[in-house]
């Protein structure tokens, strides 16, 4: 089995290390870096729980190779708390009670915070196309909705105005 050194950054800090050419990101994540807020469900890239942020952009680390991100950014549910104050969206999950039993929330959050960076002001439809490779066994999805619809309410408030 042919092995790759891997520098990336991982929530905001560097990493450096040496990785089968097939280990997946997941497992890399998990097993290697212990970021166990990053979840294992279908190994198929049909249910979301392992979505993270490849360079901004929400990715099932299921289907990545941890190669792959050679040079990128990669965040996972453990780079959105700062200073013991959860994130926008964490908070919305946590107020609208977007979660029940909480297994599928990190992949949720991280699909929902990929969504709110590029569009802070997101339509039904936007919310329901971006969170579209998730699922979730326990809920109906309106308080998923209503939790990002949360978030970006409030992320709009803490931008500064646009100059006329």
């Amino acid at each position: 089995m042919s092995k790759r050194i891997l520098t990336c950054t991982l929530n905001g800090k560097r990493h450096d290390g040496v990785v089968p050419g097939n280990l997946l990101l997941l497992d890399y994540l998990r097993e290697r870096l212990f970021m166990t807020g990053t979840k294992t469900g279908c190994d198929g890239g049909e249910c979301g729980l392992c979505t993270v942020l490849v360079d901004g952009t929400p990715t099932l680390a299921c289907l990545t190779l941890a190669c792959s991100v050679e040079g990128k950014s990669v965040e996972t549910i453990e780079a959105l708390e700062q200073g013991g104050r959860l994130s926008a969206i964490q908070e919305g999950f946590h107020v609208k009670l977007g979660s029940q039993c909480g297994y599928c929330t990190p992949g949720y959050i991280m699909a929902a915070e990929g969504l709110l960076r590029k569009n802070a002001d997101p339509t039904v439809d936007q919310i329901k196309d971006a969170l579209g490779s998730n699922i979730c066994r326990c809920t109906g999805y309106v308080k998923i909705i209503e939790a990002v619809q949360f978030a970006a309410g409030k992320i709009r408030k803490t931008r500064p105005a646009k100059a006329a």
